[in-house]
C-alpha cells in the first residue's frame, strides 16, 4: 500500500532539520512515521503551521493550556467527524490512537459509523452531537446548542475546543483525500487486542 498516489513523500535527508528532528522523534514514539508527516513535508511552511496548531489543540499543555477534554475525547472527535467527511487516513488513524486512549478496541468503528449506538459516556455523546453540527451545519449553531453542552459540564473553552479540532480536521480530512494519503499498515491493528505483559 503507497502513502500516497498523488504526491511523492520527500526524502527525509532533503528536509529541514527542524522537520526532520520532529519526524524522528515521532518515529521513535511510534515506531513507524505515519505518512502524514512526510506528504506535508513537501512544503516545510505549511508543515509547521499545521502541526503548530495540531499540537496547541491536540496537546493543549504543549501551550500551557488546561483543558476539561481528555486526549480519548480529542480522538474520538476527530474519528467521528472524519467519518463524516470519508476520510480514511483520519479515520483509521485517529481511531487507532482513539482505541489506546480509551482502551476500548471497539469504540473507533462504533463511533466512526454510528456514534449514537456507540458504547460512550452521555456526556461524550452530547460533544460529538456538537462536533458534527459544526462538522456538517456549522451556519445553524445557536445558544442552544451550547445549553446543551453547559448541562453536561463543559465551559465556552471547551466548546471553542470541540469546534475548532472540528474545523481543523475538517482541512486535514480534506489535505488526506484530495492527496489520496493512505492508512499506515500499522495504524489498522493498533488498539485492538491487549498488549502483552
Amino acid at each position: 500500500m503507497t502513502s500516497t498516489t498523488r504526491y511523492p513523500h520527500p526524502e527525509l535527508t532533503d528536509l529541514p532539520e527542524d522537520i526532520r528532528t520532529k519526524i524522528l522523534e515521532v518515529q521513535d514514539k511510534a515506531g513507524f512515521v505515519p505518512h502524514v508527516f512526510l506528504a506535508l513535508a513537501r512544503r516545510p511552511a505549511e508543515w509547521r503551521a499545521f502541526f503548530a496548531y495540531h499540537d496547541a489543540l491536540m496537546l493543549p499543555e504543549t501551550v500551557g493550556r488546561d483543558s476539561n477534554l481528555t486526549k480519548g475525547d480529542r480522538e474520538m472527535i476527530v474519528t467521528t467527524t472524519s467519518a463524516a467527511n470519508n476520510c480514511l487516513y483520519c479515520v483509521v488513524a485517529h481511531g487507532a490512537i482513539l482505541r489506546i486512549y480509551e482502551k476500548k478496541p471497539l469504540v473507533a468503528d462504533q463511533v466512526a459509523v454510528n456514534y449514537r449506538k456507540a458504547d460512550i459516556t452521555p456526556r461524550q455523546r452530547a460533544m460529538l452531537d456538537f462536533a458534527m453540527k459544526v462538522c456538517l451545519h456549522s451556519d445553524t449553531v445557536e445558544d442552544a446548542d451550547f445549553a446543551a453542552l453547559h448541562a453536561h459540564g463543559f465551559d465556552d473553552e471547551d466548546i471553542w475546543d470541540i469546534a475548532a479540532i472540528t474545523a481543523f480536521f475538517g482541512l486535514s480530512n480534506r489535505m488526506a483525500s484530495f492527496s489520496s494519503m493512505m492508512p499506515n499498515p500499522e495504524f489498522y491493528v493498533m488498539g485492538r487486542v491487549p498488549k502483552q505483559k
